[in-house]
C-alpha cells in the first residue's frame, strides 16, 4: 500500500521548460518536505524521495568523477526501470541531456544515433548488451555504463558509479534535459529536444492547460506502462514528480498483470497505447472480473488513433474515464479529446489546448475552411524550428508563421475540434510505435536483387497496423521472402521488418514515376472505419 499524503496537492514552483532546475529541483523539494514518502515502485524495489535523491547525487559525482560536463549528451538504452529515473535526474543536476533510445535497434541503428547525436556516455541494461558494446566500438564515449550485472572490457557498472557519497546542489546548465529522436520520411533519425531553456508565459500556460485535462492530486498513484524512449514516458514521471506522487513501473506489458498492479497499488491514472487496451480487452470475462479497477480516474490514450469498439469497451468496463491526447514529438501535444465529448464528436482527436493553433491547407499552402480536408499544420510554443545538429527547417515543413507540417490529412469542424483522416506522410503506427517506411525500403533496397520496395501499413486486429512492403527485383534476378527477411534482419529491429513480403512485376507509379502507395492500400482499408 502507498502512503498517501494529506497534504494539498502542490508543484513546485519550478518550469517545467527549465532545462537546469525542473527535475532536480522538485526531487530535492520533496526529498527535504516528504523525505519517506514512496516516489517509485519498480517491481520489488521501491525507492523514496529520499532514497532516489541521494541515488541522483552520488551519480552525478561518479559522471563528473567520469568527465561529464555541463552540455553532455547521455545516450541510454534500457526499458522501464528506476535506474533509468536516477540518472536523468543526475543529468539534470549537471545540464546534461539524456538522450533515450529504442532497446529493440539493431547494432546499425544504434550507432548511427550515437553518431548523429554526439552522445558522450553511453548507458546501457542487461537486455542484450552486445548491441550496445559494438555499436559503441571506437567512438569517443567518456564512458560505456552497465545497469546490470555483467561484466565487460571498459565498461563501468552502475552499482559502482553510485557507490560513492556526493555532496547535493551540483546543478548546472546545459543542453535541454531530455532528446528524443524521431525517424523521419527521409528513413533516417532526427533528435528533438523535448524542453527548452527559454521559459514564456504561453510556454507555462501551454503546460498548464495540458495538466489541466488530467490533474495529479495528492497522493494519485500513476501507473507507468510506455517506453522511456518515447516522449510521454518521461513526461508521466515529471508530472508526478512535480506533484510529489509516486509512480509505479512495469517492466513489460502484460494485460492481467497490469490488472493486479491497479489492484495492488490502487492505480489512479494510467497512460496507454491503443494495443495496451485492445489485449485488455481480449482477456477472458473472468480474468477480467477478478481484479478491483475501480480506482482508475483516468485512462490517457494516444500514439495511435482509437478503434470505436476499442472505445466502447474501455468506457464499458472502466467507466468514462478515458481521455484522447493528439501531438507529434516536433510539436508536442496538440489537442485533446474529454470522456463528455467522445459522443457528440465521434470520430475526433478533440480541440486545441491552450496557445496551440491549427491550420488546414490545401496542396498550394492556402487555408482551407471548416469541413474540408487538407495537410494537418500546427503552431504551438514549443514547436522546434531544427532537429538536433541540423540545419534550419525549410518552408516545406516550417511555415513563415511557424506552423510545422505533423504529416496528417484532417479537417477541422464548425467548433474546433480536428478529426484526422489519413496520413500524408508515409508513417505506420503499430502498436503505438511510429515505423517509417522509407527507412525499411532504403534497407531492403540495398540487397542486389531488389529494383523497387514499397512499404505500406494494413490492418491488423492486435496491433492497429503491421508492415507490408511490396518488392519489384531487377529483370532476370530470382528472390524469395526468407531470403530477403535474413538479409535486412541485422539492419533493422524486429518490429520494423515487415510481417510479410509480397513480389510484384512492376509497382503502381503515377506519370512522373512516383510510386502510388494509395493503390497498394486501397484493397486493405477499403472497409475499414478509419484509413490509418
Amino acid at each position: 500500500m502507498i502512503v498517501r499524503s494529506e497534504a494539498p496537492c502542490k508543484t513546485v514552483p519550478a518550469s517545467p521548460f527549465d532545462a537546469g532546475a525542473c527535475v532536480p529541483n522538485s526531487l530535492e523539494h520533496w526529498a527535504a518536505d516528504r523525505p519517506d514518502d514512496i516516489a517509485i515502485v519498480d517491481g520489488d524495489t521501491t525507492l523514496t524521495f529520499r532514497a532516489w535523491n541521494d541515488a541522483a547525487d552520488r551519480a552525478a559525482r561518479g559522471l563528473l568523477d567520469l568527465g561529464a560536463q555541463p552540455g553532455d549528451i547521455i545516450a541510454i538504452r534500457s526499458q522501464i526501470r528506476h535506474e533509468w529515473q536516477i540518472v536523468h535526474a543526475a543529468a539534470a543536476k549537471l545540464g546534461c541531456s539524456v538522450l533515450p533510445f529504442n532497446w529493440r535497434l539493431t547494432t546499425v541503428e544504434t550507432r548511427f544515433v550515437l553518431e548523429d547525436s554526439r552522445a558522450t556516455f553511453l548507458v546501457f541494461d542487461d537486455d542484450d548488451p552486445a548491441v550496445c558494446l559494438a555499436a559503441s566500438e571506437g567512438l569517443p564515449l567518456k564512458a560505456r555504463i552497465s545497469l546490470g550485472a555483467g561484466q565487460a572490457p571498459d565498461v563501468v557498472r552502475f552499482a559502482n558509479l553510485i557507490d560513492t557519497p556526493a555532496p547535493t546542489h551540483l546543478f548546472s546548465t546545459g543542453r535541454p534535459p531530455l532528446i528524443i529522436y524521431t525517424s523521419g520520411t527521409t528513413g533516417r533519425p532526427k533528435g528533438v529536444a523535448m524542453i527548452r531553456a527559454e521559459v514564456t508565459p504561453e510556454m507555462l500556460e501551454y503546460v498548464q492547460s495540458i495538466e489541466a485535462v488530467d490533474p495529479q492530486r495528492a497522493g494519485a498513484v500513476t501507473l507507468l506502462t510506455l517506453p522511456m524512449h518515447h516522449g510521454a514516458g518521461p513526461n508521466l514521471c515529471w508530472n508526478a514528480l512535480r506533484a510529489g506522487n509516486p509512480i509505479v513501473m512495469m517492466r513489460r506489458f502484460e494485460p492481467e498483470a497490469a490488472l493486479a498492479v491497479i489492484e495492488r497499488w490502487r492505480v489512479n491514472h494510467w497512460t496507454v497505447v491503443p494495443t495496451m487496451l485492445k489485449r485488455v480487452a481480449s482477456l477472458a470475462p473472468d480474468v477480467l472480473a477478478r481484479y478491483d479497477i475501480s480506482s482508475i480516474r483516468s485512462i490517457r490514450v494516444g500514439a495511435a488513433p482509437v478503434p470505436s469498439t476499442v472505445r466502447e469497451w474501455t468506457i464499458g468496463h472502466f467507466g468514462h474515464v478515458l481521455h484522447e491526447g493528439y501531438g507529434a514529438t516536433e510539436v508536442g501535444m496538440i489537442a485533446h479529446l474529454r470522456p463528455e465529448d467522445m459522443q457528440r464528436k465521434p470520430g475526433s482527436s478533440g480541440l486545441p489546448h491552450r496557445h496551440v493553433h491549427i491550420r488546414i491547407k490545401d496542396e498550394s499552402g492556402h487555408a482551407l475552411p471548416a469541413g474540408q480536408v487538407g495537410a494537418v499544420w500546427v503552431k504551438s510554443p514549443v514547436v522546434i524550428d531544427r532537429y538536433l545538429n541540423g540545419p534550419m527547417l525549410g518552408r516545406d515543413v516550417l511555415d513563415s508563421d511557424s506552423y510545422f507540417a505533423v504529416g496528417d490529412a484532417g479537417w477541422l469542424d464548425e467548433d474546433g475540434f480536428i478529426y484526422l483522416s489519413d496520413r500524408i506522410k508515409d508513417m505506420i503506427i503499430s502498436g503505438g510505435v511510429n515505423i517509417y517506411p522509407a527507412e525499411i525500403e532504403a534497407a531492403m533496397i540495398t540487397h542486389p536483387a531488389v529494383q523497387d520496395v514499397a512499404v505500406i501499413g494494413i490492418p491488423d486486429d492486435e496491433f492497429g497496423e503491421a508492415v507490408k512492403a511490396f518488392v519489384e527485383l531487377r529483370p532476370g534476378m530470382s528472390l524469395d521472402a526468407d531470403t530477403l527477411q535474413a538479409f535486412i534482419q541485422p539492419l533493422l529491429a524486429s518490429y520494423k521488418r515487415p510481417r510479410t513480403i509480397e513480389f510484384v512485376a512492376e509497382l503502381p507509379r503515377s506519370t512522373m514515376g512516383k510510386v502510388l502507395k494509395r493503390e497498394l492500400r486501397n484493397p486493405f482499408w477499403k472497409n475499414q472505419e478509419r484509413s490509418v
